[in-house]
């Protein structure tokens, strides 16, 4: 447990989930490292190199026997993570020290360890956004037919439905997810390389056989799941690969911002809500108040991964020749943090969706208030359709719009241009009532959003059916 004197990292104490976290501890980094010196003992004990059963039957009754003690009084005097690791397992496994790391570098481990965490990082996060997907997609079909204002440069605009709306949310996700998905697919094990990437300690092991190199490299991958490696690299994997992972997250942090915002905005409005408990405080001094936490929250840790963006871009950059060490430091944080952060932020969409609370009536009262205004041609067509002139109906229109705007603006009044309307004996055949209906208005949102579902959600949900029912309840 945490001891409360120094700092603990909020994403992890306060925002992500367990598994997240647990993804990204030492002991899951430690452990993939142990396990990947064994796929190697493994291989090599099958290529013919001299590793004993024996020895490799040490290394799995041990695996799980971590003595991070031990290993820190090892770095504290090598000044080498790895090789304090190393030997702090051969003490467990005495008669396997000899070929623990035989022929490896250390990125053998550590770049096909980060690699490991992060696909099965990267699967957590398609998880949270189906998960998000199907929410949205629930709280759009719900609500496909319900007439809303919408809102143009933050102005009002054309009516929509509030499912369209949310359905444009959660299309947003769609397209993450068929980016991370991606991803995950393309990502390749570094595979056994050696110092540089040339390989030329496993050719020296294997007796100067290329085919043996290439199998051994395989089968240590497809211990792991990798179906291919990567086919050239230097001392580590192109970081390349950590910038074009991150830029997805970035991706992702882009539409949970524009959603929480969205919410916030609506908020402000009193047409839509996030979730607000029974006991919750909204605020230390004005007690009426309903504050958008949970979407503050998600819009804050946004920011956070947007910003972490541009760091595996440049570490990249700077990556000379073969490599250099300034990777490390920056990529034990801004990779961890990337993900935890969106973690967090997709629990708290999925959460939101989840318990979003609608005002149909605040919503019909605004709509109220600007539709006039928007009905005006098609009440002048229904006048010149019931024999009026066009011209004349475009002028007594104009005047009655600006003496109701007028109203609106300079008075604080009710938008009144329908009584001015009726008031005049010009539009006595004209039915404001039907002109005036919001459902004219919204054209095919509703069928949108069912085509939307069908088509792009439905076959996430058959995907990812077996993790869409879970928790999104929150820490905080």
């Amino acid at each position: 447990m945490h001891d409360h004197e120094t700092y603990d990292s909020p994403l992890v104490s306060r925002y992500a989930s367990r598994e997240m976290a647990e993804l990204f501890s030492e002991r899951t980094r430690i452990r993939t490292w142990r396990r990947l010196w064994l796929a190697l003992a493994k291989a090599e004990h099958r290529a013919g190199i001299p590793i004993t059963t024996k020895q490799i039957r040490q290394l799995e009754r041990t695996l799980d026997d971590i003595d991070f003690a031990a290993a820190a009084r090892y770095e504290k005097r090598l000044r080498h993570d790895v090789m304090a690791h190393v030997h702090a397992w051969g003490d467990l496994a005495p008669d396997a020290r000899g070929i623990i790391h035989l022929g490896a570098t250390s990125a053998e481990i550590v770049d096909n360890a980060d690699l490991i965490i992060m696909r099965d990082a990267l699967r957590i996060v398609a998880r949270w956004l189906a998960t998000a997907i199907d929410a949205l997609a629930a709280f759009a079909k719900k609500y496909r037919s319900l007439p809303t204002l919408g809102f143009t440069h933050l102005q009002p605009a054309q009516p929509t439905t509030v499912g369209k709306r949310a359905a444009l949310w959660c299309y947003d996700f769609v397209r993450d997810l068929d980016e991370i998905e991606y991803r995950t697919a393309r990502l390749r094990f570094r595979g056994v390389k050696g110092t540089t990437g040339t390989q030329a300690s496993f050719l020296e092991l294997c007796g100067g056989n290329h085919a043996k190199v290439l199998r051994l490299e395989a089968e240590v991958a497809r211990q792991f799941d990798f179906d291919s490696t990567e086919p050239i690299t230097g001392q580590t994997y192109s970081r390349k690969v950590d910038a074009q992972v991150i830029c997805s997250l970035g991706g992702v942090a882009t539409s949970v911002h524009k959603f929480a915002n969205d919410v916030r905005l609506l908020q402000s409005l009193k047409e839509i809500e996030e979730p607000f408990e029974a006991e919750q405080v909204g605020s230390s001094a004005m007690a009426y108040k309903r504050n958008p936490m949970r979407c503050e929250r998600a819009t804050g840790l946004a920011r956070l991964v947007l910003s972490l963006v541009q760091s595996p871009l440049q570490t990249a950059a700077e990556q000379w020749l073969e490599r250099t060490l300034d990777d490390s430091s920056n990529k034990r944080i801004t990779v961890p943090e990337a993900f935890l952060a969106t973690d967090a932020m997709l629990k708290i969409v999925a959460n939101v969706a989840r318990g979003l609370v609608v005002y149909p009536k605040v919503i019909a009262s605004r709509l109220r208030a600007e539709l006039p205004f928007m009905a005006t041609e098609n009440i002048m067509m229904a006048a010149v359709a019931a024999g009026a002139d066009r011209q004349d109906i475009h002028e007594r229109i104009r005047r009655h719009s600006q003496a109701a705007a007028r109203r609106v603006k300079l008075e604080g009044g009710d938008n009144d241009l329908l009584d001015r309307l009726r008031a005049d004996p010009i539009f006595t055949k004209v039915d404001l009532s039907a002109a005036t209906n919001a459902r004219n208005f919204i054209g095919r949102a509703p069928r949108q959003v069912d085509e939307f579902i069908h088509d792009f959600v439905a076959p996430i949900r058959r995907r990812y059916r077996k993790t869409l029912n879970r928790s999104s309840d929150l820490h905080v």
